[in-house]
């Protein structure tokens, strides 16, 4: 089951959070205020960003890739994988109820 990580500005983090839920493909989404300095264009950039928590299953990933990557307004969003070794039963149920349709 995994886990997977964003990066957003923060005016579109509920946005995409609110449509990976709604659509299924994660059965929830932290949302989670954050101050990010890295490189782009040969410069250090310093920006508010909020990080997304995406929980989501194996068979729901590349739709939920795909909903970031059509609705984030980066040329480059983030997006990182997570697998997880060892899930809470009960929780990695909930997760897969509430992703599948």
């Amino acid at each position: 089951m995994p886990t997977v990580y964003i990066t957003t500005p923060p005016e579109a983090a509920d946005d995409i959070a609110e449509a990976l839920v709604e659509g299924r493909h994660a059965a929830c989404v932290n949302v989670v205020d954050c101050h990010s300095v890295y490189r782009w264009e040969g410069d250090v950039v310093h920006d508010d960003e909020a990080i997304l928590l995406a929980k989501t299953t194996d068979d729901a990933y590349d739709d939920l890739v795909a909903l970031v990557q059509e609705r984030h307004p980066y040329d480059v969003p983030c997006i990182e994988r997570f697998d997880e070794a060892d899930v809470d039963a009960d929780f990695g149920d909930w997760v897969r109820t509430s992703v599948e349709s």
